[in-house]
């Protein structure tokens, strides 16, 4: 017994010591930031139409400073931080194509597909680039530009530009995080009316 417990008490020690010196990630944030949708679809609703009326939304393509879980800060022309504490629960770009799925719809009738499943391929497709989704410092502003693609049937393609800007927000990432919300379902809320 008592050569067990002499075996057993080095592994510990050695255990306790390693512990200290393995680290599994930084602390965790606070809390995440998401979108929510102003309206949503209630439970047992749904939509029956043809691929041909459907509309499938694509996620938005989005330069590199808007690829991250982080929310980019335009500091002046030339430089770009990102706000301390604000971290999205997924890139602004999938999230952004959530929002506009079920802004679109709840206003409308059409059967409204935002899942990248191959097989369901609509031929009306909205698609574009998440130009800007941030902070800027300049002005004190939460700014989100969306430039919209919407391909029809056949080769008509149509374009359009959409933006939302809230100003007089503070730097922090609460009040930044609840306008960006607000910015981007202003921004759906037109895409959706653009839609029909």
């Amino acid at each position: 017994m008592r050569a067990t417990a002499i075996r057993i008490f080095p592994a510990l020690a050695a255990l306790t010591v390693l512990a200290g010196c393995v680290s599994f990630g930084k602390e965790p944030p606070e809390s995440l930031l998401t979108l929510t949708p102003t309206a949503e679809a209630p439970a047992g609703s749904g939509t029956t139409g043809s691929q041909a009326g459907a509309l499938a939304i694509l996620v938005p393509d989005a330069p590199a400073r808007l690829d991250v879980v982080r929310v980019p800060v335009q500091v002046d022309n030339a430089n770009i931080a990102y706000l301390k504490d604000a971290v999205w629960v997924d890139k602004p770009a999938r999230l952004f194509r959530g929002l506009l799925a079920e802004t679109i719809r709840t206003r409308s009738n059409r059967v409204v597909i935002d899942s990248d499943d191959p097989a369901l391929t609509p031929k009306t497709q909205l698609r574009g680039v998440l130009r800007d989704f941030g902070y800027d410092a300049r002005t004190s502003s939460v700014v989100v530009r969306f430039d919209a693609i919407r391909e029809a049937e056949g080769d008509a393609i149509e374009t359009r530009r959409f933006e939302s800007v809230i100003p007089g927000v503070a730097a922090e990432a609460g009040p930044v995080g609840e306008a960006l919300n607000r910015a981007a379902n202003d921004v759906a809320g037109q895409v959706a009316e653009w839609i029909g």
